[in-house]
């Protein structure tokens, strides 16, 4: 079963050679699709014209992670499973209120003329809403969700402003707003599909919608839609896919073809952005770390004090634990210190909410776990465990460094 699987993987890098410049311009536009699956035509002109000119080689690639590229006459849209770690994800992702609306807005916008107003729009939103027995109050806070959802779906190209300012429906039923319906774009908003009910049975939707009985394929699908694989975490499966496979065949290939490099240890694998591919934070995904601010300057320290005095936990391969109230004696010492130089007085004076948007910060970069009461840096918090000095007369072979 190993050799067939090899030799599928190599016949698969084979075909997939491309000239440098080629390969280099695949690379870019895989390593954007993963963080704008949606390309509009007028917005994003340029990077369709990329797609199309890379069609077979962007389509071999995906093929490895079964995903699907979907390329029409006004818009590329990459179909891909659903996001790994889905609870970090949802942490940090758009309230339940605002989700609820996305999908309102969506089944109103299907039975809705290609010209319509906003406050139009809403009311047959709100009739679905009824439909379903789901509760419309009318309210600010579901007015807020409402625009999130709209900006939604207008980041999608689905439902586009043409003119007004869409925050007027805060303060007005119907503001004149004019909104565009993308109706052949309405029909690849939902990329996942399952036959259980989502209503009546959520957790078993969910879990048909996410699995993916192939571990070879769960552990693609992780290296590069997430910061690290981590060893520990893995079943026997994956962790054997890890072991034998992550540098040879399969894992290698994979990262080279999104421009990436593998780096391997034993506490686990990442797929990191060499520096001369690197342009923008936004390229990095949706929760890019370090970064500016009062949260994430909080966080990169907390991850320098883990790695200098946290506990290192045997079972867990180098991940350090520091106890709750130690990050909260921490992030004090801290907010006095940077109190005048920079971090926002918001922040200073409420540490438990800092340190909620810390662990949500880190948690949705794959990089902290909190069980029991600590706090568990993983191991890229401090560039993973210091490989060994190479014995005298001896090299180590394999090491792949990148930078993050």
């Amino acid at each position: 079963m190993t050799s067939v699987r090899s030799s599928g993987a190599k016949a698969w890098r084979q075909r997939g050679a491309q000239a440098p410049e080629a390969a280099a311009e695949t690379a870019t536009i895989l390593r954007l699709l993963m963080v704008r699956p949606w390309l509009i035509a007028g917005r994003d002109d340029g990077a369709i014209a990329t797609v199309r000119r890379n069609e077979r080689a962007i389509r071999d690639v995906l093929s490895r992670l079964g995903w699907v590229l979907v390329l029409d006459r006004d818009f590329v849209r990459l179909r891909k499973s659903p996001p790994v770690r889905r609870e970090a994800w949802a942490a940090g992702g758009p309230t339940p209120l605002a989700c609820s609306w996305f999908f309102l807005l969506v089944a109103a916008a299907e039975s809705m003329p290609p010209r319509v107003s906003i406050g139009q729009l809403v009311a047959a939103a709100r009739t679905a809403a009824a439909e379903a027995g789901v509760a419309a109050p009318d309210d600010r806070p579901e007015r807020h969700a409402i625009l999130t959802a709209l900006r939604m779906l207008d980041d999608r190209g689905v439902v586009e402003s043409l003119d007004g300012d869409v925050n007027e429906f805060l303060r007005n039923d119907d503001p004149p707003v004019l909104l565009a319906i993308h109706h052949h774009r309405l029909v690849h908003v939902i990329a996942n599909f399952a036959v259980a009910d989502p209503v009546g049975d959520p957790a078993g939707w969910l879990e048909m919608v996410e699995r993916e009985p192939e571990p070879a394929r769960r552990m693609r699908r992780r290296l590069v839609d997430d910061t690290a694989v981590y060893a520990g975490e893995l079943d026997p499966d994956e962790a054997d896919w890890l072991s034998r496979r992550v540098r040879g065949d399969d894992g290698l290939p994979l990262a080279e073809a999104f421009g990436l490099h593998l780096e391997r240890r034993a506490e686990g694998a990442a797929f990191v952005l060499p520096d001369e591919a690197f342009r923008s934070r936004s390229e990095l995904g949706d929760r890019p770390f370090p970064s500016g601010g009062t949260v994430a300057h909080a966080g990169l320290l907390l991850c320098d004090m883990a790695n200098a005095d946290g506990t290192v936990d045997g079972d867990r391969q180098s991940w350090r634990g520091v106890p709750r109230d130690r990050i909260a004696e921490q992030l004090a010492m801290l907010a006095e210190r940077y109190a005048t130089q920079g971090w926002s007085a918001e922040h200073v004076g409420n540490l438990p909410g800092l340190a909620a948007e810390v662990a949500r910060l880190l948690s949705g970069a794959n990089l902290l776990r909190i069980e029991d009461e600590t706090w568990w840096f993983a191991p890229a918090t401090g560039r993973w465990e210091q490989p060994p000095e190479p014995q005298k007369g001896r090299t180590r072979r394999g090491e792949s460094y990148g930078t993050a």
